[in-house]
């Protein structure tokens, strides 16, 4: 059986009023602002489904409302409990939009949820069909090393160099293209209910292109140092 991803929490019981709700962020019994639930993620916090297609002007309208609603001014005469809740949750609600209007956080954010991305558990290797160019590209970045070092002429490295950088961000390019593909398998597996095999297999390619990306970035990031 595949897992359903609800856009709201499951029914849970109001801190202030002690009645099962259904509510989202506040209790539709008593109308106070609730606690976060044990289980919930930052999908279910902007009401939406684990999905990695989401539309930006929508997700933008929902967290204003929710900003608004949320924000602790709004409980200035509240209770000391009541006011701690909406700060936390004011808090964490902007923690969410930061990380799902981002297409890459939100890719992390969902393997992380879903058990399938790990912080330690990923080292990162050089892709296969990358190793010789980027051995190329750790010996011009030695020597220009040197050269800076020695005050010898850096003009000629600095001009190969920006080359490699060029193909390297060329690459990344190709990368994020293949992520939104990957991105559309994932939800055409949840809209389909796949089962779990499916999944992790959507999840794993994912995973794989991440893996790629922070690397190929991380050479750029390295080229974009040297060339300072």
């Amino acid at each position: 059986m595949t897992t359903q991803f609800p856009i709201t929490n499951p029914p849970l019981v109001c801190w202030n009023c002690h009645e099962r709700t259904i509510g989202t962020h506040f209790c539709s019994g008593c109308g106070k602002v609730l606690q976060t639930p044990e289980h919930s993620d930052y999908f279910a916090m902007l009401e939406l489904p684990r999905k990695l297609w989401i539309e930006m002007g929508a997700l933008e309208q929902k967290f204003l409302q929710l900003s608004w609603k949320l924000h602790p001014d709004n409980f200035v005469k509240a209770s000391e409990e009541e006011r701690e809740i909406s700060l936390k949750r004011s808090s964490e609600l902007n923690d969410a939009y930061r990380t799902l209007r981002d297409p890459v956080t939100r890719v992390e954010y969902l393997l992380s949820i879903e058990g399938a991305r790990k912080e330690g558990e990923h080292k990162q290797q050089a892709p296969p069909e990358l190793l010789e160019e980027v051995f190329e590209l750790n010996e011009s970045l030695d020597e220009l090393r040197e050269a800076k070092d020695s005050g010898g002429d850096t003009a000629n490295l600095k001009h190969r160099l920006e080359a490699a950088q060029k193909n390297f961000e060329e690459k990344l390019k190709e990368v994020d293209g293949q992520l939104q593909i990957a991105a559309k398998d994932w939800d055409k597996s949840v809209d389909a209910q796949a089962d779990e095999a499916s999944r992790k297999m959507a999840m794993s390619k994912l995973n794989e292109l991440l893996n790629r990306r922070s690397y190929i970035r991380n050479l750029v990031v390295n080229v974009q140092k040297e060339l300072l």
